[in-house]
């Protein structure tokens, strides 16, 4: 019988892949409402639930806002009417703030990184050698920013949303194959339960045997998120929150601390019971057997 390929990428202290734990990276985006307090709040959020890591989403404003965007008008959530590139500008951190993260996530032992939007915040992000880089759906076809991503050495998790086959075919060979994670994701906030194609984990399994696949969650509630795991995801990225009712772009589809909590714990019962797929008779089973069972 031949033997299985396995798909593995090691990040940190972790492998991510087959027969491995499913790693979930808590994705703080713009929940932090440009406040590094509230930043950090959500970090230690994060490691109390359970998560892998945090991500942040590091660009260089304006040039990575696209041109017919930067002078949209947007209702903020401190009230406020302003340009989305102003908007953009106000949710983003500087040196000072991600020294002051990279800080606190080394105190409590939780892994860090960010969505790199463009090359300068790829330069920016590298200065603080971070574990793995991400790569945001929006900029899998920035063939460009790819390929500096993959010069640098360091692994990849990408996600797919708003990606045709031959888009995610181009990625995948501009990124490399051997420190690669595609996460299946779709881009609506919140995704329609019917546009959600789970089914697309087992696609991107098939098609992409020798790299570990994930799930970018953007569905209320944590179910979805572990059908995808129970599907064969390796990874899964979910947005955390500090209050589904606050105001703004992705609070509403993001986990709270007790929903993240709840999902990791719901995850390691699921590899719990996944077992071998060996049939026989269970330890638990005996007992039973010997009671109800009329023998020969």
């Amino acid at each position: 019988m031949a033997t299985r390929a396995m798909r593995l990428v090691p990040i940190g202290d972790a492998v991510i892949g087959d027969d491995q734990p499913c790693r979930v990276v808590a994705e703080l985006g713009q929940n932090h409402d440009g406040s590094l307090a509230k930043c950090l709040e959500l970090i230690w959020a994060a490691k109390d639930a359970g998560a892998w890591a945090v991500k942040l989403q590091k660009r260089t404003i304006p040039d990575a806002i696209p041109l017919h965007q930067r002078a949209v008008m947007k209702e903020t959530p401190w009230g406020e009417t302003m340009s989305y590139a102003d908007y953009r500008a106000r949710l983003e951190f500087g040196p000072a703030e991600y020294d002051a993260i990279a800080r606190e996530c080394a105190k409590i032992g939780l892994l860090w990184s960010a969505s790199v939007w463009d090359e300068g915040a790829l330069a920016f992000l590298l200065d603080y050698d971070p574990p793995f880089l991400k790569i945001p759906s929006a900029c899998l076809t920035d063939i460009a920013l790819l390929e500096a991503c993959r010069r640098s050495g360091r692994p990849i998790i990408a996600s797919t949303g708003m990606s045709t086959i031959a888009e995610i075919d181009r990625a995948a060979t501009a990124l490399g194959p051997d420190r690669l994670v595609l996460l299946h994701c779709k881009s609506a906030y919140p995704t329609p339960a019917d546009e959600l194609n789970l089914s697309a984990i087992s696609t991107l399994r098939e098609r992409f045997h020798n790299m570990p696949i994930g799930f970018s969650n953007h569905y209320p509630g944590v179910w979805m998120a572990l059908c995808a795991v129970v599907l064969g995801a390796s990874m899964v990225e979910a947005h955390l929150t500090l209050d589904r009712a606050a105001a703004g772009t992705d609070h509403a589809v993001s986990w709270e601390p007790k929903g993240l909590a709840t999902f990791i714990r719901q995850v390691g019962r699921w590899q719990e019971a996944r077992g071998t797929g060996e049939l026989g008779v269970a330890p638990s089973e005996r007992a039973v057997l010997h009671k109800l069972r009329r023998l020969p």
